[in-house]
């Protein structure tokens, strides 16, 4: 079990570095392609905003600093790909309807990598972060500093739908891991589980991991957040928006709370 492609959503905006890098890093763990996306606002989402008469003078020229900007975050973009040494990459740029062509461009990849802002609601790529993880439910990390591909890993896992597939599709990473630590935090959540039992699901494919119970009580994310950093886990795999997206906005949630982190890296799927 392997991963060929890695890609990163680019908005043509220096921060686009920091997923590059680490999803060149990831793309040489598995000698895989690299491809780096540019996925800019679509000129079809602003049409219907200006009117049947939208090609009057203010609206024109609207269309046309939109263009105008499309066209200097795609050379941006490039600029940034190019100084990526990794021989194994491709870049595609999106043309309108640019949602659709990102939907396809996450379906024939294995992962897709995002900086800290678009988690985090921040910046043009935050609608394209929901629409991987939550509408196309595609495995996304989430960089942040200190991502290791041969370091510390822990899997948070409840039992449930979302844990469980995010273990199932980090299993190629986890294999590279030094220490994998399954996390179960018991008390805070109603589900009955045993921890136990994805060991076994890992050790059967060639992942030895520990378990440690959480046995206090409390926040999940807390929990989660505190036993990483104690053991010193550069990668957090977790499920990702266990409940309705909305209630997860209003309330925030475990989700919520992990994308809010500084730390650490995220590998999530819905």
């Amino acid at each position: 079990m392997s991963w060929a492609r890695i890609m990163a959503p680019l908005a043509g905006a220096q921060s686009d570095t920091v997923a590059l890098d680490a999803a060149a890093l990831v793309a040489a763990a598995f000698d895989a392609e690299l491809a780096g996306v540019y996925t800019p606002a679509d000129i079809a989402d602003v049409m219907p905003w200006m009117g049947e008469g939208f090609l009057g003078g203010v609206q024109t020229t609207a269309l046309e600093s939109l263009r105008e900007a499309t066209a200097a975050g795609e050379k941006a973009a490039r600029a940034l790909f190019d100084k990526i040494a990794y021989g194994r990459k491709s870049f595609v740029s999106l043309e309108t309807p640019v949602w659709a062509g990102l939907s396809v461009e996450g379906r024939l990849s294995d992962v897709l990598v995002f900086g800290g802002d678009a988690p985090r609601g921040r910046g043009p790529l935050a609608e394209a972060f929901q629409q991987v993880v939550a509408d196309e439910q595609r495995p996304t990390l989430v960089v942040r500093p200190g991502l290791a591909v041969d370091g510390v890993m822990a899997v948070a896992w409840d039992g449930g739908k979302e844990a469980s597939r995010a273990a199932r599709t980090a299993l190629p990473l986890l294999q590279k891991a030094s220490q994998v630590v399954i996390l179960a935090a018991p008390q805070a959540t109603s589900r009955k589980f045993d921890p136990a039992r994805l060991a076994d699901f890992f050790a059967a494919r060639d992942v030895k991991a520990d378990v440690e119970v959480l046995s206090d009580g409390g926040d999940a994310a807390g929990l989660l957040l505190g036993a990483v950093k104690r053991l010193n886990a550069s990668l957090l795999v977790a499920g990702a928006f266990g409940h309705p997206r909305l209630q997860e906005f209003i309330f925030g949630g475990t989700t919520r709370s992990l994308l809010n982190a500084d730390a650490p890296s995220l590998f999530l799927s819905h």
